[in-house]
């Protein structure tokens, strides 16, 4: 099943009305962003945030509804543990498919993911029966993910996956803006994120000015705007920033 017009505006609203959502700037996505695909999908539950399956972590977090026991590090062990035994889970990293929108129907049978550990030690005791995720950015081993979840009733359909396809870039973007409007990178100019970039690989101001073409007296002058602009106070801080802004570009908590 295709989404139809009435999805397609659902759709748009919520891509619309997040964009222009302000509040909760610690938050990755607006919560009322997440409430509303949780509606559009039909689904209890949406989470989103950074798998990375080299450190075994799982931060930053967003849940909706939020999760009293995010973070858990008893949990966190039980879902790294099965992790790579679970063939949806670590499917972007062992694929390094990061565009696909994924069901746990995808690689298993009802009865075939019930023997799985995954479900009898993790998703089973939290009432989870089916879920659907998607990458909405990263590289396999460090992916930015989210996931929509039902406790019953029927698996995710085509029109829930196409909607997700959809809606992934957009989220996406949303992400980045939040991100960038925290550590103000998105005020700076293109020749000023240029700039940056060569910092965080280590350039001086002197190879920064011949790459360049501007005089090293300029770089610095450059640099302390940019210092002033994003509150820090030194090279390395100031890389950080533009470095979340960047395309691909994942947080580092």
């Amino acid at each position: 099943m295709k989404a139809g017009d009435r999805d397609l505006r659902a759709m748009r609203r919520l891509i619309v009305e997040g964009a222009q959502h302000s509040c909760e700037p610690e938050l990755l996505l607006p919560s009322a962003t997440l409430d509303g695909l949780r509606s559009l999908l039909g689904c209890d539950a949406v989470s989103v945030g950074v798998i990375d399956s080299t450190q075994r972590s799982a931060r930053p977090w967003q849940d909706l509804p939020a999760e009293t026991g995010d973070g858990d590090p008893d949990l966190l062990a039980v879902f790294f543990r099965h992790y790579w035994d679970c063939v949806p889970c670590a499917y972007p990293d062992r694929s390094g498919d990061l565009d696909s929108v994924i069901k746990i129907s995808d690689f298993y049978s009802a009865r075939q993911y019930r023997d799985t550990g995954m479900w009898s030690e993790y998703f089973a005791p939290a009432g989870v029966a089916h879920h659907m995720t998607v990458c909405l950015a990263g590289t396999p081993g460090r992916t930015l993910r989210l996931a929509a979840f039902r406790d019953t009733g029927r698996d995710f359909t085509d029109r829930d996956r196409t909607i997700l396809w959809l809606l992934r870039p957009h989220l996406y973007q949303m992400y980045r803006q939040r991100r960038a409007a925290r550590s103000g990178a998105a005020d700076l100019t293109q020749r000023q994120r240029e700039l940056l970039r060569l910092v965080a690989v280590g350039h001086t101001d002197r190879q920064i000015g011949r790459r360049l073409g501007i005089a090293e007296s300029t770089v610095r002058k450059h640099l302390q705007h940019v210092f002033e602009r994003l509150q820090v106070t030194n090279r390395a801080a100031a890389a950080a920033a533009v470095r979340d802004f960047d395309e691909d570009a994942l947080p580092v908590e």
